[in-house]
């Protein structure tokens, strides 16, 4: 059965809405995070300061160094999530079929209002006037731009949306997918991360071109995930939007541009991160009952370790610090860290949740 996806991926979310809100921001350099005077990191950045190579998750000082210009303003979290949920709900005016991937992304699933009975690439063409008026719902009601890939499928619905940003509109046909993947980097698909996209690399496989031409057995390097790479690689997915709301776990992470053992700036990232998993626990009215750590190594090398709790979390405060009792037990930070997240699990009904004092498990 032949689907037609969209992904919708607004634009520099955080810093577009404090540009919209604030005229004198707009035009330039907006980095919203810690200010570069204290230890943090950045949440996002504009464009403008993109141009500077400021990027996410970098330590707020280092985006002050390539960016002197830089405007530094604090993130507004819940400002931010009322946003989303206006912008799910235009969305949810188009088609009933949404899949919410994040505050600023979701998949769209646009089958039942397309004449099914039409050739595969007409199919998707006829859904571009559809995305033109999402993205002018969007400008014209919030104010704000949103980049769209339109695919048959989820895993090119995404590629799409990130190839022309800002303001992008881009369309994957089925006859000319193959020829598109072919020359863009294995790092750009989906679930390959840098340690496998090394191990790639040093067998050659540097495009997805590579990977569609090869005859090397994919197993001993990705393991059992060889087959799903290979499709990838072809542009068959047949993972379909999952509009359920529930989740099984939620999680944030931090890769650091340089590799770190500060404390200040773990503690720093950590506590955003914490705040960003107990948002989506409230959004989706959980509680966990599980909490987990995860670092990873200068040399790649990842740990993870957990703690199963009697009641169950969903603050701040609490993720925090379970997150660095974790830390500090296992003794984890030892050395530089190049990447450091948070997870939750074993959610459970916010109503389930009660104001009891935290236990600890013996």
């Amino acid at each position: 059965m032949l689907r037609t996806i969209f992904h919708v991926d607004m634009d520099a979310f955080f810093a577009s809405i404090e540009q919209r809100d604030c005229p004198d921001y707009r035009g330039k350099p907006l980095i919203v995070g810690a200010p570069p005077d204290q230890r943090g990191v950045v949440c996002a950045a504009s464009y403008e300061a993109r141009k500077f190579k400021v990027r996410s998750a970098m330590p707020s000082r280092t985006a002050h160094r390539l960016c002197p210009q830089g405007i530094f303003v604090r993130p507004r979290m819940d400002v931010y999530r009322a946003e989303s949920e206006q912008i799910m709900r235009i969305f949810e005016e188009f088609t009933p079929q949404v899949e919410r991937v994040s505050v600023d992304e979701a998949y769209l699933d646009m089958s039942a209002i397309i004449d099914e009975k039409s050739a595969p690439d007409t199919a998707l063409e006829s859904a571009l006037p559809l995305a033109r008026e999402i993205k002018r719902r969007i400008l014209a009601e919030r104010g704000l731009s949103a980049s769209i890939g339109v695919a048959a499928n989820k895993f090119l619905a995404k590629l799409g949306s990130d190839f022309q940003k800002p303001n992008g509109l881009t369309l994957i046909r089925e006859s000319e997918k193959v020829a598109f993947l072919k020359p863009l980097s294995v790092r750009s698909i989906h679930g390959v991360g840098p340690v496998t996209a090394d191990a790639l690399e040093a067998k050659g496989l540097h495009t997805i071109g590579d990977i569609q031409n090869t005859a090397l057995a994919l197993e001993p390097i990705v393991g059992s995930w060889a087959d799903t790479l290979r499709q990838r690689a072809f542009g068959v997915d047949a993972r379909p939007v999952d509009t359920s709301r529930e989740r099984k776990s939620v999680s944030a992470e931090n890769t650091f541009l340089v590799d770190t053992e500060d404390r200040p700036i773990l503690r720093s990232a950590l506590a955003e991160m914490a705040t960003d998993v107990a948002h989506s626990l409230e959004a989706h009215k959980s509680g966990a009952l599980t909490l987990q750590v995860k670092v990873r190594y200068s040399d790649f090398k990842t740990l993870t370790r957990q703690i199963k709790l009697e009641e169950p979390i969903h603050t701040p405060r609490d993720i925090y610090r379970l997150a660095c009792h974790l830390l500090a037990t296992h003794r984890l930070v030892t050395r530089p860290l190049r990447l450091l997240g948070v997870g939750a699990s074993m959610l459970v009904p916010v109503e389930n949740v009660q104001p009891k004092q935290l236990r600890l498990p013996l």
